[in-house]
């Protein structure tokens, strides 16, 4: 009863976002762009429920375009975003599949149940997760919301800040048995005109064209509120804009107060603004470059509410002290990111996200700090075989990126990184082969192998050995992983899915103890299967 009550307060109060997990409708509008049936700016997400909306209208402007199986999936998706209100009535509203809709010329809602269990077993053991929940999203005039309620639990706990794996994260009630419980409300309200959109949102953030994992915004670390803008005011720009509250998990000490016989404890408060500006020189060709800045010790800083400035130059303001150097700034980024679906049927793109760069010691090997990361792959779609993707992908990054030797300035909410999920001094190759041979079911086989090397002692002090120049990249690999992934599922209903697969690991290495599920270190075979309604 009180996860009802708990519910309803966040229906009342709560734009609508869809979820991360939702790649079938995420791959099918990347499927519609590189047919050239949509234009598609693929670098931020979530996207909105408005957005793919216009989206799903757009494409059904360009009917002759599709083939009968994406026809067909366009139909399913339209339905289940837009109840099209009958010319000779004001309203509709009902059932549809399972859940509930309603629309009429002023309000718009829909709300479903999340149900999902999936189950693996390997030689090590049997484990399994397990989430329910609700959500529900409309809107009313200018105004778009949604919100969700999941709970989950996991007989053994499949991921934390340092296991290197791409499972969903939050921030667990651990149990005695090395499984845990936790509870994870998302939401957002909007305000939306013609050519753009504010509002506040609790929700995970990826930036970066990617198929798996983004370099500059993963979306892997748990949720966390943010102020967001979106903007489009001409055809050729796009700009996206946030400002997010944290998680530093650094305890601030001097306000620890007693609490009679206990103590309460504050964590530090760590904010990041960030934004990315989108330009089409041409069409179907996106080239965006954006920066951030993670901040603390000191309330949110109206300087970093502007959205559109340069927040290093910023900080230089404020923080410029010569004798105390970097002892006193914060923590910023700059990233770039190009994604061309110039060539129908194929979708090219890179990304790379800059933590720290000196141009002049760039190509000194003993003094450089060249803490970036880059990201380049390619999909090719419907190209010669019909219902047909290939995709490649490449990502390395280089010692001490994302990372930063004040704890409550580095690239982390939660202890969990922003960055690509390897962290620095890695490197990943990936490459999957994807059919659909029919609008519902969808067949998968991929392989990842992935290396990632020492992480270095880094205190940024100059002159010493722990100031991260003139550091190594993959110098000794510790750790590795080569996964062999055979996946298949299959749409029972709009929303609903059956889903089975079977994987070959082999992780090694002296760090695989702590970078590896203990249920997956070493050699395995895994076998997975299950079922969701929801996301």
């Amino acid at each position: 009863m009180k996860r009802i009550l708990v519910f309803l307060v966040l229906w009342m109060n709560m734009a609508g976002a869809q979820h991360l997990s939702n790649v079938d409708l995420y791959d099918f509008l990347d499927e519609l762009a590189g047919s050239g049936v949509i234009e598609l700016n693929s670098a931020v997400k979530p996207y909105s429920r408005q957005f793919i909306i216009d989206k799903l209208e757009e494409a059904q402007q360009q009917q002759p375009l599709l083939n009968n199986r994406q026809q067909q999936q366009l139909e399913n998706y339209y339905r289940s975003f837009v109840h099209v209100v009958p010319a000779d009535k004001q309203r509709v509203s009902g059932l549809e599949w399972i859940g509930y809709y309603y629309r009429d010329s002023l309000f718009d809602f829909q709300a479903k149940p999340i149900l999902g269990y999936s189950f693996w077993s390997n030689d090590s053991d049997n484990f399994y997760r397990r989430w329910n929940g609700v959500e529900v999203a409309g809107t009313v005039g200018p105004l778009s919301f949604y919100a969700s309620l999941r709970d989950q639990h996991e007989s053994s706990r499949l991921t934390g800040p340092d296991y290197l794996n791409q499972f969903q994260t939050s921030n667990y009630k651990p149990d005695a048995d090395g499984g845990g419980d936790y509870d994870e409300s998302r939401g957002g309200v909007a305000y939306h005109w013609k050519w753009g959109s504010v509002g506040v949102a609790m929700d995970q953030l990826a930036w970066g064209d990617n198929y798996n994992g983004a370099n500059i915004l993963s979306g892997r670390a748990p949720v966390y509120p943010a102020l967001k803008l979106d903007l489009q005011p001409v055809r050729w720009l796009d700009f996206h804009y946030f400002h997010a509250w944290l998680k530093s998990d650094v305890i601030d000490s001097v306000n620890i107060y007693s609490n009679g016989a206990t103590s309460r404890y504050v964590l530090r408060p760590k904010y990041m603004a960030a934004n990315l500006f989108t330009f089409r020189p041409f069409p179907r060709f996106l080239f965006s470059v954006g920066n951030s800045i993670v901040y603390s010790d000191n309330r949110v800083n109206p300087a970093y509410l502007i959205p559109f400035l340069f927040y290093k130059s910023v900080d230089r303001s404020l923080n410029g002290y010569a004798n105390l150097g970097n002892q006193l700034g914060q923590n910023s980024q700059l990233f770039f990111n190009v994604s061309s679906r110039n060539i129908r049927h194929v979708h090219l793109y890179a990304s790379l996200f800059i933590d720290e760069l000196a141009l002049g010691d760039a190509f000194d090997k003993d003094r450089q700090s060249n803490f970036i990361s880059f990201k380049a792959g390619g999909r090719i779609s419907n190209l010669l075989v019909e219902n047909l993707f290939l995709t490649a992908e490449f990502t390395m990054t280089r010692p001490v990126t994302y990372r930063h030797y004040i704890p409550t300035a580095d690239y982390t909410s939660s202890s969990f990184n922003l960055g690509h999920y390897l962290g620095d001094n890695a490197r990943e190759f990936f490459v999957s082969v994807g059919y659909k041979p029919t609008p519902k079911w969808w067949i998968e086989g991929s392989v990842v192998l992935a290396q990632k090397g020492e992480e270095y002692p880094y205190t940024g002090q100059s002159g010493t050995s722990t100031s991260g120049k003139g550091l190594p990249y993959l110098d000794e690999v510790l750790w590795s992983a080569s996964d062999l992934q055979l996946r298949t599922r299959y749409q029972v209903f709009v929303g609903g899915w059956v889903f089975g697969g079977v994987g070959l690991t082999d992780h090694a290495g002296v760090m695989d103890p702590v970078y590896s599920q203990p249920l997956f270190r070493g050699r395995k075979t895994t076998v997975n299967l299950g079922a969701n309604i929801g996301f």
